[in-house]
Formats: C-alpha cells, structure tokens, sequence
C-alpha cells in the first residue's frame, strides 16, 4: 500500500431471522484522525446475515471511493467470514456472496484495500446504522442520515423532533457579532461510569444506569439549560439519553454529531485506569507524556483536540446569537475547555468534570471565548 491518505471503513449487516428482514450499515472515517466522512445504511429486504454483512462491505467500499478514489483502504469488521474471504484466505462457496465478493474487489484496487478483523464492541458504529436501517423499514420509512460530515452543520433526525429554528448568520471575525452562549453537559451516569471504567466511542456503548437517569433529569431541570435553541450531542446512547431528557424538558430539538464523541480508548476499553496501570504500564507512560501517543489501538488526544476544535467552530460559524447546550463526554470537553483557556494538554486529567455536570462557555465570533463556569453539579 502507498504511504498516501488512508481512510477505514468500518461495516456491518444484520438479519431478523436469519434470513429475515435485513439491513447493512457502513461508515468511512480518516484512517489518523478517525473524522467521520461518510455514513451509509439501507434495509435489503430479506436475506442472510452474511449476505447482509458482504451488502455493508461492498456499500463502505464504494462510498470510500467517493471520498477519495485515490486513497488506501483499511478494511475493519467483526465479520471473521467476510474478512478471511475477501483476504483470500477461505474460499468464497455461496454464489450471491461470490457474487457480492467479486463487485467488492472491483471497487478499488487490491493493492490498495486491506481487511482486518475488529471485536463486534468496537463495530458499534456500523452496527447502529444497520439497524437504523432495519427499524426505519419496519416503520415503513427510508433511512436517513442523522449526522453531517465534520465540520459541517449536523442535520435533523428523522423521526426527531420539530424543525430547527433558522440558524443565525456567522458574522464576520471581530464584526461585533452576537456570542455563542454554550452549555456543556457531560452525560448521566452509566454503569461503567459508576464502576471508573473506560468507555470510547467504539467500547460497549452503554445506557444510563438508574442513578444516571435521575442525574439527567435533575440537569434537564437547571436553570442553565432554559431557553436552549438546540441540544447537539455525541452519537453514544449515554449522551442521547441525556440529551433527550433536556430536550424533553426545553422543547428544544436534539441533533447528533459524532465528532463530539469520546476519545476511542482502543484496547483499553472496559478497564479501570489501575487496570490499565498492570497490564500496559510502559504504554499507559507514553500516553501519559504525549499527547500524540494513542492507547494501544485507540485514538490519540491529539485527534480528539482537532475534531473537537471543527466542531466547535461549526457551531460557532451556525449558532451565532444563540444558546446551545452541547452533550458530551469527559475527553471532548476537557479539550474544548483547555483550547479556550489556551491551557496544554499536560492539564487534560487535572480537570475534573462530574456526570451531569455544567460547563458555560461564551464563544465569540472573533475567535476568542469565555469561561463563565466549570463542573456544576
């Protein structure tokens, strides 16, 4: 492979019976930031798992050549089928999957495409588009996209809630505009949360515990989130269990966007920071040091510091005049809080942010900002 851009797709695909109603999900990211480009998903009508997971390859696989037709390809499923057939490894017998394997193979050149196997926690993703995919024709819709490419405006899900007010035009940098009044809540409780475990975006991905729920209806009562005219929030179900609450509370629509979700802990996911501290003491070293040094398979604060800094100025560039309560995790607003402050990355871990905790900030649209409050609880 060339040492150019390399972009990952991660796939998946699904069936209600095995075969039964199926779907796939696919979604292309930069291989080194991890940025989400493209998101696709479709309901397949009726047919196997595997014809459904070859259906997600062979969707990644095209939409990756959109974004950039020049690009590596890192393939990455929890499919053990679909990967050791496209390696070449086990031999294709079922004909719709040689079918599937052969228009897949044409999609790039095969010098350019390399496939790997990934845990199904850590497909998550994709997994959640499928069964998008699958549930939004049982309702008898098509599924659409809930999110934006990065730095872009995310859009409005479909079965969400009302309209979004027309946004506010970005004024010009130090024209004088009208600031961003932006209140950072980190989600509720989940039971991992309680336990001190690490949970990245490809982790487990778990809900609210019952503490957690109480935690979120409590924030969606606070006298920060009134008179919202947005809530954004990460794609993770603890953030959108949260982001509901309040939106439920404010009347005020809920959009998601994955840039703003947690860092991805790679291997580390699941493990409590003394458990990390046993098992992969020189690696937990270097990450500690070096904000350029990733968990073991995982995503380097570095990469969560850029894709936190293009979200936020899409919201400031959209949001303008507006207060906008922004659903997150610890990582993403600990950065957004040390880039405004101007504060290194030597200082991530000192700052302590509670579940259902608080943070305002004033984003003005000359570039600079305010810190009116940290960790409310």
């Amino acid at each position: 492979m060339s040492a150019g851009r390399r972009l990952r797709v991660e796939a998946d695909g699904g069936s209600r019976g095995n075969p039964g109603p199926a779907g796939y999900g696919a979604v292309v990211k930069d291989a080194a930031t991890g940025e989400v480009l493209a998101e696709v998903a479709e309901s397949i009508g009726r047919a196997t798992n595997n014809v459904a997971e070859y259906r997600g390859l062979l969707a990644g696989l095209r939409a990756a050549a959109e974004v950039d037709p020049g690009a590596d390809v890192e393939v990455r499923m929890d499919s053990k089928l679909v990967v050791e057939q496209m390696s070449g490894r086990w031999q294709v017998k079922h004909a719709d999957m040689r079918r599937l394997a052969e228009e897949a193979r044409a999609v790039l050149p095969a010098g350019r495409v390399d496939y790997g196997w990934i845990p199904r926690a850590q497909n998550s993703h994709a997994d959640r588009l499928a069964n998008e995919a699958m549930d939004a024709a049982a309702a008898g819709r098509t599924w659409q996209r809930t999110t934006t490419a990065p730095g872009a405006a995310p859009a409005v899900p479909p079965a969400a809630t009302p309209a979004v007010p027309a946004a506010a035009p970005a004024a010009p940098a130090g024209g004088g505009g009208e600031p961003l009044d932006l209140v950072i809540v980190r989600h509720a409780s989940t039971p991992l949360t309680e336990q001190r475990r690490l949970s990245g975006r490809y982790g487990e991905d778990p809900g609210l515990s019952e503490s957690g729920l109480v935690e979120a209806r409590r924030a969606a009562e606070c006298a920060e989130v009134r008179g919202a005219d947005v809530v954004i929030s990460s794609t993770m179900r603890r953030s959108r269990q949260t982001a509901e609450a309040i939106a439920e509370r404010t009347g005020a629509p809920v959009l998601v966007d994955p840039q703003w979700d947690e860092t991805d802990f790679g291997d580390w996911d699941g493990f409590t920071a003394a458990e990390v501290v046993r098992r992969w003491p020189a690696e937990f070293a270097a990450w500690s040091q070096d904000p350029a040094v990733a968990p073991p398979g995982g995503e380097p604060l570095v990469a969560v510091e850029r894709r936190v800094r293009q979200a936020a100025a899409a919201l400031r560039a959209r949001w303008a005049g507006k207060r906008v309560v922004l659903v997150t995790h610890g990582d993403p607003l600990r950065a957004l809080l040390r880039d405004c402050l101007g504060c290194g990355a030597h200082l991530q871990r000192r700052i302590r942010v509670d579940p259902a905790s608080r943070t305002l900030l004033r984003l003005h649209d000359d570039g600079t900002s305010e810190v009116l409050a940290v960790n409310r609880v």
